[in-house]
């Protein structure tokens, strides 16, 4: 067990939110966003490439998205894998731009996606927590080896706990802020 190290917990904890926003960022609101297209893979040159490598996208419209394919022998295997990447989104071709337009979301539907930015946080949660298990037991094995008093073992738990404390209300503020704006509150 490696020794206590507080800028390890706190980049980690850090890494944990980035994650969750990251994830968060992908759930589609009813509004246009490129980053719905992040998961998105193109089937081209016998590989799997990230959309973004073989198109641009763009959001002209609040409800509509533009890529822009930059090969023009792309445009079928790019619209083919929009269409099978699960998103619910019928590409437009247009010559070599494939037109995207977002569809309402339906209640039914803003109440998965709600659902799924609370699975997102609980993942972020317990991530969090595993972090400050594993600081939790360093200091202890710190502490057994000497490097630490049970004083300063304790003092220290107590900073631990506060930075775990305060990374879960920036996990909730974050997931609730993006329930609000799923369900349009």
């Amino acid at each position: 067990m490696a020794a206590y190290n507080k800028a390890d917990l706190e980049r980690r904890m850090a890494g944990a939110v980035e994650s969750l926003k990251g994830d968060l960022s992908g759930l589609r609101t009813g509004r246009a966003s490129v980053s719905l297209l992040d998961p998105v893979t193109v089937e081209v040159y016998g590989a799997h490439m990230p959309l973004n490598q073989v198109a641009t996208v763009s959001a002209p419209e609040p409800r509509m998205l533009s890529v822009q394919v930059w090969d023009k022998s792309n445009v079928g295997p790019t619209d083919k894998a929009i269409r099978s990447a699960g998103l619910g989104l019928n590409p437009i071709v247009d010559g070599q731009t494939l037109r995207l337009p977002i569809p309402d979301l339906t209640e039914e539907r803003r109440k998965e996606l709600a659902k799924l930015a609370g699975k997102y946080a609980e993942s972020a949660r317990i991530a969090v927590r595993n972090v400050r298990r594993d600081g939790m037991e360093s200091l202890k094995t710190d502490e057994k080896k000497g490097v630490y008093s049970e004083d300063e073992r304790k003092k220290l738990e107590t900073e631990v706990q506060k930075m775990t404390d305060a990374t879960i209300a920036d996990l909730d503020a974050a997931a609730s802020a993006k329930e609000k704006e799923i369900l349009g509150k």
